[in-house]
């Protein structure tokens, strides 16, 4: 590790104060950032933590039902404190990465982050979720734009994201042993206006929407609807673990398996 200065606001306010200086890097769980320190790949000059912000954390529901998440709030937390009025998301988080990372690891910075074998990536799109920060509102559908790229701007923080709550819901991981990312994850979400699929994991391009799916199931909600769809390989990443037309097959059975869960 190197030297760095680190900032421990109490307020959002001040967090997004410090954040103003130069070269300052906002630290939520540190799940993926103090790897990321450690083998050089980043260097910030301050981090700024988020960890004892109060009003970043913990659970509740807004006026119109939605679940509200503060953005500093572990898994942990969420895999217990969701599990009453979110099922679905209560158990993905539960099934994030291992206790230590559960306990440290928030739903502001996996989002923030955007890695494209998140879990919360396919939870957030798959709910139509809202992503916000201390200076907006971002629906989900334009927040993720790319592996590891979001619409945040510099200094800007996640301070809550809200979650429309669906008649049902699941989601369905394919693990990668080492790691606990998703080689594939499918999160699908039925609303009485339509069904949402958001897959993780297998796209260079990070999460996204399989309209083809969200179409069929719309329609009749069961996994026969889902008879001869799939996606292109084109675009599926490909790597030691799989090839790109084995998570393009993924995909498929991944969304099956979601749908006969629910």
């Amino acid at each position: 590790m190197y030297a760095f200065e680190i900032e421990r606001p109490a307020t959002i306010a001040d967090a997004v104060a410090a954040l103003q200086g130069d070269d300052a890097q906002a630290l939520g769980g540190g799940q993926t950032l103090i790897p990321t320190l450690k083998a050089r790949l980043a260097m910030p000059a301050k981090l700024v933590s988020l960890s004892g912000i109060g009003e970043m954390q913990g659970v509740c529901h807004s006026d119109d039902g939605a679940l509200c998440i503060g953005g500093a709030t572990t898994h942990a937390t969420v895999a217990t404190e969701a599990a009453a009025h979110y099922p679905a998301l209560a158990a993905l988080a539960a099934h994030i990465g291992d206790p230590a990372v559960r306990n440290r690891g928030t739903i502001g910075g996996s989002l923030a982050n955007n890695d494209p074998s998140a879990c919360y990536p396919a939870a957030a799109l798959g709910s139509g979720a809202v992503i916000i920060t201390n200076t907006r509102s971002i629906p989900a559908d334009d927040y993720f734009q790319g592996m590891f790229t979001t619409a945040l701007e510099d200094g800007e923080v996640i301070t809550e994201v809200r979650l429309p709550v669906p008649e049902t819901a699941n989601y369905q991981k394919f693990v990668q042993p080492a790691s606990r990312f998703a080689l594939v994850g499918v999160f699908v979400a039925k609303f009485p206006d339509g069904v949402r699929v958001a897959v993780t994991g297998a796209s260079e391009n990070g999460v996204f929407r399989w309209t083809e799916a969200e179409a069929a199931l719309s329609a009749d909600f069961s996994a026969g609807a889902l008879a001869g769809l799939g996606v292109s390989p084109d675009g599926m990443i490909a790597d030691l673990h799989g090839s790109s037309a084995y998570r393009a097959h993924l995909v498929a059975v991944m969304t099956k398996r979601a749908v006969n869960a629910c």
